[in-house]
C-alpha cells in the first residue's frame, strides 16, 4: 500500500481554493421564490400567492405584480432584527433578498385593512415568533395573519 503524503502548504491552498468557490457559488446555489399579487385567488379577493412560503436563508423573493393597484411592503414589526424592510411602488415588481432567519411579515399597503398579507419565513420562525404575534393587524388582516401563523403551531 503506497501512502500519498502532501505539503502542508498544498493543504492551505485547496482550502483557500475552496473557501474561494464557496463565495462566488453561495450566492449562486440560493433559490429563487415568486408571490404573485392579485385581485382574485384560491383564498379570495385581494390576495398574495402563495400567502404562505418558506424560503432558506439567501434565498430571493419576487413579488410580481400580475394585477394593477398592488405593492408589496414589509409590516412594522414583523421583520426579524437586522433583516431587510421594504415598500415597493404601486403596479411594480418588488425582487427581495433574506438573508436573516426569521418571519417577514408582507402587506399590500392599499388592500391592507382588506386583508391582503402574507408570510415568509426564512429558516427557523423562532426568531422573532413572540414578537410577530403580538403586531396589531387591521380588519380583515387580523384573521388572515392569524391563519398564517397558526400554520407554525
Amino acid at each position: 500500500m503506497r501512502t500519498l503524503n502532501f505539503p502542508a502548504a498544498s493543504l492551505g491552498a485547496a482550502a483557500l481554493l475552496m473557501a474561494a468557490w464557496l463565495a462566488v457559488a453561495g450566492p449562486a446555489l440560493a433559490a429563487e421564490h415568486e408571490i404573485r399579487m392579485l385581485n382574485k385567488g384560491e383564498a379570495g379577493i385581494m390576495v398574495f400567492e402563495p400567502a404562505f412560503l418558506e424560503v432558506a436563508p439567501g434565498d430571493t423573493v419576487h413579488f410580481r405584480a400580475v394585477d394593477k393597484g398592488h405593492n408589496a411592503a414589509s409590516i412594522d414589526g414583523m421583520v426579524p432584527q437586522g433583516g431587510p424592510t421594504w415598500k415597493g411602488g404601486l403596479n411594480k415588481d418588488l425582487t427581495v433578498t433574506l438573508g436573516v432567519e426569521g418571519l417577514y411579515g408582507v402587506r399590500c399597503v392599499p388592500h391592507y385593512p382588506m386583508g391582503m398579507v402574507a408570510l415568509i419565513v426564512v429558516g427557523d420562525p423562532s426568531v422573532n415568533l413572540a414578537t410577530a404575534r403580538q403586531v396589531k393587524q387591521p380588519g380583515k388582516a387580523r384573521q388572515r395573519m392569524a391563519e398564517l401563523l397558526a400554520r407554525l403551531d
